[in-house]
């Protein structure tokens, strides 16, 4: 029986980790160049489904190339949400008119590649179906505007959990799209994709608590009262202070404090709404350190680091 030391040991998992992710990053180069030559509207679900049977094997390729058509094919157009409105008398035909939505809303979305969330993940979560993948919709809140600081929680938006090779992940195609700024700008972006749960609950707020996939307790009273946190490499333990959304402009000495784990930056900024002034920082050991001067009367305020934005709070 052979015997290996620590430094043997760790090195074989480094090595490990760095060969096993060159390879997953080839692999997800293929099926991204792989989805590129597809069309961008098919007649059904099923006929989009056979095009990844065909084409990919594992559930990480298969779930890989959901994410990417629907996020290069689709546009959010917020006059879909009129699909959605229908009475009904009783459960049983609510229910039916519910499947009835649901088979519209996946057909139109293929077809004409226009949705709004539930279209997004409704095809998402029908393509992990076809293809033999466990998945499920996922409803809940979003953080998104300073408005959204301190009120109570909605179910207005909708995303999905996949599990591949039996661990569940969570994944939000809509955000992954693009952005809505009174038209839709595509935007394609990965972030979203298996987004570590400390990353996507800064932004997302399930029904069910469960279904954050976090290890600490976070209710969402605290999603609520959070700050917006921006930036998107910030965690939700990165913020040392100032941990709620809602801060009082009448503070001792006039200055807001703040110590961030982050990484590091070469500017720090904020304004309340006009133009940005710089503040003096400090870092060490990983913490972000300064002192925002506050006056009565503003309403927001918003810190950019490296001039994006990255926080920001509500005053009172």
């Amino acid at each position: 029986m052979k015997y290996y030391n620590a430094r043997t040991l760790f090195l074989f998992w480094v090595l490990h980790f760095l060969l096993t992710s060159t390879l997953m990053a080839q692999n997800y180069e293929r099926v991204d160049a792989t989805i590129e030559m597809y069309p961008k509207q098919f007649n059904s679900v099923e006929e989009l489904s056979a095009f990844i049977t065909r084409d990919f094997s594992t559930e990480e390729e298969k779930v890989r190339a959901i994410y990417t058509w629907l996020i290069h094919n689709v546009s959010y157009e917020p006059d879909e949400y009129k699909n959605f409105n229908f009475n009904f008398k009783n459960y049983r035909e609510r229910n039916q008119k519910e499947e009835k939505t649901r088979q519209r809303v996946i057909k139109k979305t293929v077809k004409e590649g226009i949705a709004v969330c539930e279209g997004y993940a409704m095809v998402f979560e029908r393509l992990c179906e076809l293809q033999g993948i466990s998945n499920y919709l996922v409803r809940g809140d979003v953080k998104t505007h300073f408005h959204d600081i301190g009120r109570p929680f909605k179910k207005i938006h909708m995303w999905n959990v996949a599990f591949i090779d039996g661990n569940p992940f969570l994944f939000d195609p809509t955000w992954g799209a693009g952005k809505y700024r009174d038209r839709f700008i595509k935007d394609p972006s990965y972030f979203y994709y298996k987004t570590p749960p400390k990353l996507f609950g800064k932004t997302h707020y399930p029904h069910q608590q469960e279904d954050t996939f976090l290890s600490h307790k976070f209710t969402k009273e605290s999603f609520a009262n959070m700050p917006l946190i921006i930036n998107e490499e910030l965690e939700l333990e990165a913020l040392l202070l100032q941990q709620q959304g809602v801060i009082a402009s009448a503070l001792e000495g006039g200055v807001i404090p703040f110590r961030i784990k982050s990484k590091e930056v070469q500017s720090v900024k904020y304004s309340f709404g006009k133009e940005k002034s710089t503040v003096p920082f400090t870092y060490k050991s990983g913490i972000l350190s300064f002192e925002i001067p506050i006056t009565l009367g503003q309403e927001n305020l918003l810190i950019y680091f490296d001039d994006a934005p990255a926080l920001g709070y509500k005053l009172k």
